[in-house]
């Protein structure tokens, strides 16, 4: 039963994290997030996510960067809850580093 509560409160931070970043994000990129984020988008989400990841992997080549891996990771993170717990916690970590830079 604690590890479902826990997994809960990581589901929780994650989406509450993800929402913030989707307000720093131009709108209709947005907007491709949060329906990427929606649990009727798997099927797109779930190769997206294998894609961005890829992409990562060869970051040595023009155009694709190390960028990418992060954000198949995040979200991948959407449907593997082990995957939950180090995604918050990292973009936690991101969040106050950037409220922290605003002043």
């Amino acid at each position: 039963m604690t590890e479902q509560c826990e997994r809960r409160d990581y589901r929780a931070e994650l989406d509450r994290h993800l929402a913030w970043l989707e307000g720093k994000l131009p709108p209709r990129v947005a907007r491709f997030s949060a329906w990427l984020r929606e649990p009727s988008s798997r099927m797109v989400r779930l190769p997206v996510a294998g894609l961005l990841i890829l992409g990562g992997i060869f970051s040595f080549l023009p155009v694709l960067g190390i960028w990418m891996l992060p954000l198949g990771l995040l979200l991948f993170a959407q449907d593997m809850p082990i995957l939950e717990k180090p995604m918050a916690k990292g973009l936690g970590w991101i969040e106050r580093r950037w409220r922290k830079r605003e002043g």
